[in-house]
């Protein structure tokens, strides 16, 4: 069974107490956060679309030709843009007109804001399904694991579709209960879709739920089966339909021109539309939890697509060509060189078993081993319930909740650990499984207190839950969260009891940093010591980041940029593999191989600096 129960006001309280902690600690530690790469091509596009929000109020006629458009919207276009746009007006409103906030904060406010739902949703769903100790420990697990809590500083979007992710699940699943909610999770879904390509998985892996619960409701009723067929036609002659659209317009390429707005290609999506709320009509009258059901799945076919196109300007005046264009990049993505158990990872078939090695060696043992033994603990339930012989050994039957948290916590680590996948990034492409994890981890805790609990009441009847949950929260957290603050804010580079911390990982030819960050470690000992209008080659250090560095007062206003080793008179290198060459050209260029300072975590060098001796 698959009951999306409403939260008490207790828990509503809780999950509000939850979103602002984890925002508060977010923006008071921020100020640390270096730039990475991407975030800073972010800011640079979110400061572009504010603008046109500015030409919008003051020019309507001209900011909606398609030449504003593009003029303001073309940059980053691989990418949706509604985090970008939240983190461009956040900038516009808290830095530029209030002078609240440096830049940079502005950027990540709308980040931190996102990210802070994680907690407050995980709580919501762990207490609906295992009690409200399973939720509050999933709530703290996924903000205590270094590398999360990192990119939950970050003006990006991996943590931003990893929260959108579960809020889609969490709609789905209340809407089992409260159709309203169905409506909600396709709005839920076009939001998602408009903050990163991973939502495109989404129907895929909640569709089979929604049809197998409305299987299972109209079991009794063969006129509620019937309109379920009809429903299931709807779609199914809708995408035949497509399909013959592509052959008879000679593939995909002839599709694409002849989708204008009046055409069969749009008229089919309205047949879709149309056929699917006549169905959800008829269902209705017959049986409500069938509705119930495929509300969801009609509300993200039909709303996902318009709030994407809705949200996004630049594909207002050319909808199919753009849409397209940003479909074909990210299915043929760049593969980014990546270290791995000394293997440097440069083009596929990659390890098929590098995302799972990966978590093991980055999430803190303590959190990993709960999570592990969550999944491990479903799982088993649920292949011994699916024979008679071994059925009576499960305490208690899997449910459909359970089912749909299960198959969501290993969807987008499976999606990664494809071969053909690009594998680069740390673990943040994985971090939609991750929160689910989080609240399998929060099951099997909470099955640990209890148990203890009770077997210690057997001695002091009386004796409060708290008292054994306090401490063996205290025992399994309290690690992670001394380990964050002992790596902070040097995320990416956080490495688990498993690999032997950051030591262990360099031992085993793990990437020992990514992204650029770092580069915060030594620019306080840069602005002491470099000469006035000193020559910097930060390596791996974005053009965007070097001005973001400046314009935050994180570097030096007065020191310029150069593109390589032997146009500078510093150089900060970030021990990279793939890029020793960079290193090497330093000695040359410099006459020795003798940094002058670095940023060493756990003795693990991952910042070196050089200084051209002349310039000393």
């Amino acid at each position: 069974m698959m009951r999306g129960r409403a939260p008490t006001r207790d828990e509503k309280s809780l999950a509000w107490a939850l979103w602002v902690l984890a925002f508060a600690a977010l923006w008071l530690t921020e100020s640390a956060v270096g730039y990475t790469r991407d975030e800073s091509v972010y800011f640079i596009a979110a400061e572009g679309y504010s603008s046109w929000f500015r030409q919008l109020f003051q020019s309507p006629a001209r900011a909606l030709t398609d030449a504003a458009i593009v003029r303001a919207w073309d940059y980053n276009h691989e990418h949706p843009v509604l985090m970008k746009t939240l983190f461009g007006l956040s900038h516009l409103l808290f830095h530029t007109e209030l002078g609240w906030v440096r830049s940079a904060t502005a950027f990540r406010i709308p980040a931190f804001a996102m990210a802070a739902l994680i907690p407050a949703l995980s709580f919501l769903l762990g207490s609906a399904m295992y009690g409200r100790l399973a939720g509050l420990f999933a709530a703290f697990a996924f903000m205590l694991v270094p590398r999360q809590y990192f990119n939950a500083e970050m003006a990006c979007f991996d943590v931003p579709v990893a929260t959108m992710w579960l809020l889609v699940v969490y709609c789905f699943w209340r809407a089992m209960e409260d159709v309203r909610w169905g409506l909600w999770c396709g709005v839920a879904f076009g939001l998602t879709l408009a903050t990163k390509h991973n939502a495109l998985f989404l129907p895929f892996v909640l569709t089979p739920f929604a049809l197998w619960r409305a299987y299972s409701a109209s079991e009794s009723q063969p006129e509620a089966r019937a309109w379920l067929g009809r429903f299931v036609g709807v779609f199914t002659a809708v995408a035949v339909f497509y399909g013959l659209l592509v052959l008879s317009l000679g593939g995909g390429e002839g599709f694409q021109r002849k989708f204008l707005l009046l055409s069969p290609h749009t008229l089919l999506f309205a047949g879709l539309a149309v056929g699917g709320a006549w169905v959800l009509k008829g269902v209705d009258k017959v049986n409500a939890q069938v509705t119930r059901a495929l509300v969801p799945i009609a509300a993200m076919a039909v709303l996902g697509p318009v709030i994407f196109y809705l949200h996004w300007p630049y594909l207002w005046h050319q909808p199919v060509d753009r849409t397209a264009w940003y479909l074909a990049f990210h299915a043929k993505h760049n593969h980014y060189a990546w270290f791995y158990l000394n293997q440097l990872l440069r083009e596929p078939p990659f390890p098929l078993a590098y995302v799972v090695v990966k978590t093991a060696l980055t999430v803190p043992t303590s959190i990993f081993v709960p999570m592990v033994t969550g999944l491990a603990a479903l799982v088993t339930r649920m292949v011994l319930g699916a024979f008679t012989r071994t059925r009576a050994w499960v305490e208690r039957p899997v449910t459909m909740t359970e089912a749909l948290v299960c198959v969501n916590a290993v969807a987008s680590i499976l999606i990664i650990s494809h071969p053909q996948v690009p594998h680069f990034g740390g673990v943040k492409h994985w971090f939609p499984s991750m929160v689910f994890l989080g609240i399998l981890a929060g099951a099997a805790v909470a099955r640990g207190c209890t148990a203890l609990w009770e077997r210690l009441k057997m001695k002091w009847p009386s004796l409060p839950q708290a008292v054994v949950a306090v401490p063996v929260f205290a025992v399994l957290l309290a690690p992670a969260l001394v380990y964050s603050v002992r790596v902070f804010p040097y995320g990416t580079a956080a490495y688990s009891e498993l690999a032997g911390g950051l030591p262990g990982a360099a031992t085993l030819g793990m990437q020992r940093q990514f992204w650029s960050s770092h580069v915060t470690g030594v620019l306080p000992w840069i602005n002491a010591n470099a000469k006035q209008g000193a020559r910097l080659f930060l390596h791996e250090v974005h053009g965007g980041s070097f001005r973001d560095y400046q314009r935050n007062g994180m570097l030096r206003k007065d020191l310029r940029a150069v593109g390589s080793p032997a146009d500078a008179d510093i150089v900060a290198y970030q021990y990279h593999q793939e890029f020793r060459e960079h290193e090497f050209l330093t000695w040359q260029a410099f006459g020795t191989r003798t940094p002058v300072m670095g940023l060493y975590l756990d003795e693990t060098p991952q910042v070196v600096v050089y200084v051209r001796p002349e310039t000393r």
